[in-house]
């Protein structure tokens, strides 16, 4: 496995589909298209803004935590016909055990915990293979404003991301 950090956020020029941005040690980087409420989780997490109320993935990382387990990774494993399948890497006293996820769930919820987030070397090399262009790098406070703004205009009808 590769480690890869959030490189960032950005949105697909044709489609307007959020595209969460990963990016390996050697600058490789790794575009996944997701959906909108997971850019906005993703952003939330990299912002470190706390909402009133827990959203879905600090709910499960609290769930998680009263269990007694701790998220080590996630793990982008495959690409099966342009969609990314991962696995949250979990450890409970000395069981480790694999959760099947989506890839924009499980980093949003990695994020949370300050857990590795790792992608296959033949997932990274195929992602990496489809970039071109320049991407934005990770949100900071002044352009969390603007990428609200965004997300708040997509249609979850014209989203790409295969369920």
């Amino acid at each position: 496995m590769v480690a890869v950090q959030v490189f960032g956020l950005a949105l697909d020029e044709d489609s307007q589909v959020p595209i969460l941005i990963l990016k390996s040690e050697d600058d490789t980087m790794f575009p996944i298209w997701i959906g909108a409420m997971e850019a906005m989780a993703i952003s939330m997490a990299l912002n470190n803004l706390t909402p009133p109320r827990p959203m879905t993935h600090d709910l499960l990382l609290s769930v998680v935590d009263k269990l007694g387990a701790t998220v080590l990774a996630v793990e982008i494993i495959s690409v099966v016909e342009g969609t990314y399948y991962a696995e949250l890497v979990l450890m409970q006293g000395e069981r480790q055990m694999r959760i099947d996820c989506r890839p924009s769930d499980g980093v949003a919820l990695a994020l949370r915990a300050k857990a590795g987030i790792f992608v296959a070397p033949e997932v990274l090399a195929a992602g990496a293979a489809r970039v071109s262009g320049d991407f934005q790098e990770v949100l900071t406070d002044e352009s969390s404003e603007k990428w609200t703004e965004i997300l708040a205009r997509v249609s979850l009808d014209d989203l790409k991301y295969k369920m």
